[in-house]
């Protein structure tokens, strides 16, 4: 599913048009990505935090030539006890 198919579906659920519930899901999804950084927890869905990645050695699998990846923060999502027991 993508952000189209996500608005189109809100907007069924609520009875809005597909452009109110466009802007919704957008907005809804800048909170997030404006709240990332603090961590973001959903009540039964889940939660976005950020963990610190070290640096390491790394190889280029075509030349085999060894670098270093350097230390980077990224995004890590957990999903909730509810959203997990609907996917298995």
């Amino acid at each position: 599913m993508n952000r189209r198919e996500l608005a189109a579906v809100v907007a069924k659920d609520t009875c809005i048009t597909k452009s109110l519930a466009d802007k919704a899901v957008e907005s809804v999804l800048a909170a997030i990505r404006r709240s990332a950084k603090r961590g973001v927890q959903l009540v039964g869905f889940g939660s976005f935090t950020v963990v610190k990645r070290r640096a390491r050695d790394g190889r280029n699998p075509q030349t085999g030539a060894a670098f270093t990846v350097k230390a980077c923060n990224v995004i890590k999502f957990r999903p909730g006890t509810e959203f997990k027991k609907l996917v298995n």
